[in-house]
């Protein structure tokens, strides 16, 4: 793969509109980011749990919060590699006009990597394979093909994501989002169908990355940016370089920020967090700068950005001294696990502590519990009547899906994914309100 290839300003569904001069194209990457930042779906992240489930009145993040901060550090790193290729070749912005802007492109992108994740975080995903493998959607196998059926009994927010930004809503107009190119394939971390999806032993084939529905539109994007196929049935890429930038931001966030969050719900002390963090922070006279800190959210907060600050100058360098292998399409780890062993030991520590204490923290585990009931309570609804539609009781339902979620489709693959959007697309609180209202639990006033 080459950088000149990867960096481009085509813009989905309007590449007939493709801006050729490279001084003009800067600006499109900013503008995804804007899209991003001014759209419904990212809006709705606001109420989307990220960890810890609507704590009242001590604020913690959500999913909003969390996908901005994500943006600032992978902004960071994009300029980062870029300054340290400019040091090295001062005429790199000749051979790829577009290098510049790779800190745009990838705060772009990690705003929008959580996009397609449901209401309830990983337990919504959970609850929604459930439905279908184990639940009363298991009658709907023999009526979808192989690929559509892992779709649906493996859900993935990152193939949701992919559906999101490319997929054409009743009424939204042409494109969706229409962002670029670049920023679309730079949120694939797993560029393959669901059908190679699952194998562990490398590191784009974890997961999936796109629907039956979105295959094309994503060979369409690989195709276009030189993206390396790997030989095969099933359609399986190479990352986009850029997707390792995008990850690392999101693992130096997720296991640091957790921990912050954590000390301010009082699931752990600021002596566990600093026992935990301090490994992290090796710069001259750091317990003297924190000696002069009094307030424990304070010396927390120090702790988080020093130990950001480290993690990202590591990724930073990581990439930079292996991106002829990652350009090659062979680096097949995460940047954070592949670090100084110092910082990877800090992090498996880290990991360790909040499995234990954080990720099943009661609050958290009646969440992801609440999650499976609310979600797949809404399905055993929704599903059947948009399917059977056989019944007033039926069209009731129906009606309150809204008119950009239903489609002209007749298939039952197309349906579901409908019923998909519509209630993946839901915050936490909408979820549970809309629950409660349809099974009777609660009675919906006039106001």
């Amino acid at each position: 793969m080459n950088w000149d290839q990867l960096l481009s300003a085509k813009r989905w569904g309007y590449e007939h509109k493709y801006i050729a001069d490279h001084i003009d194209a800067r600006s499109e990457f900013q503008r995804d980011y804007d899209r991003i930042i001014f759209s419904s779906p990212f809006r709705r992240l606001q109420n989307k749990t990220q960890v810890f489930p609507l704590p009242g009145s001590v604020f913690v993040h959500n999913r909003l919060t969390h996908s901005l901060e994500v943006a600032s550090v992978g902004r960071s790193l994009g300029r980062m590699h870029f300054n340290r290729m400019l040091k090295e070749d001062a005429e790199v912005e000749q051979k790829y006009p577009l290098i510049s802007e790779i800190g745009n492109m990838i705060a772009a992108a990690c705003l929008a990597h959580d996009l397609g994740n449901p209401a309830f975080g990983h337990s919504g995903e959970s609850a929604i394979s459930h439905y279908f493998a184990e639940g009363d959607g298991k009658v709907y196998k023999d009526t979808v093909t192989v690929q559509q059926w892992e779709d649906l009994t493996h859900f993935e927010g990152n193939a949701n994501a992919l559906r999101i930004l490319t997929h054409q809503f009743a009424g939204k107009g042409k494109g969706s989002l229409a962002l670029t190119y670049s920023t679309m394939a730079s949120i694939a971390k797993y560029p393959c169908s669901s059908v190679a999806g699952h194998n562990k032993k490398n590191i784009y084939t974890k997961k999936y990355g796109f629907f039956a529905s979105e295959q094309q539109d994503f060979e369409k994007i690989a195709n276009d940016l030189g993206l390396i196929k790997v030989e095969g049935d099933e359609p399986v890429y190479k990352r986009h370089p850029l997707v390792y930038l995008v990850e690392a931001a999101d693992d130096i966030c997720y296991n640091v920020v957790d921990l912050e969050d954590a000390h301010r719900l009082k699931i752990l002390s600021y002596q566990e967090v600093e026992d935990l963090l301090m490994p992290l922070c090796k710069i001259p006279r750091m317990n003297e700068r924190l000696a002069e800190i009094e307030d424990t959210d304070a010396k927390v907060g120090y702790l988080r950005a020093i130990a950001i600050n480290t993690l990202v100058t590591q990724c930073s360098n990581l990439f930079y001294s292996e991106q002829e292998q990652i350009l090659n399409g062979d680096f097949n780890s995460a940047l954070i696990d592949r670090i100084e062993d110092d910082f990877v030991a800090a992090m498996k520590a880290i990991e360790k502590v909040s499995i234990k204490k954080i990720y099943n923290y009661s609050s958290v585990v009646q969440k992801e519990v609440a999650g499976y009931k609310v979600m797949g309570g809404l399905l055993e609804e929704f599903v059947p009547a948009y399917l059977k539609n056989n019944s007033k009781y039926h069209q009731k339902l129906i009606e309150l899906i809204p008119k950009q979620f239903l489609t002209t489709a007749t298939d039952d693959y197309s349906k579901i994914q409908s019923i998909l959007d519509f209630v993946s697309g839901m915050t936490d609180l909408y979820a549970v309100e809309l629950f409660r209202k349809i099974k009777g639990i609660s009675f919906p006033s006039m106001s």
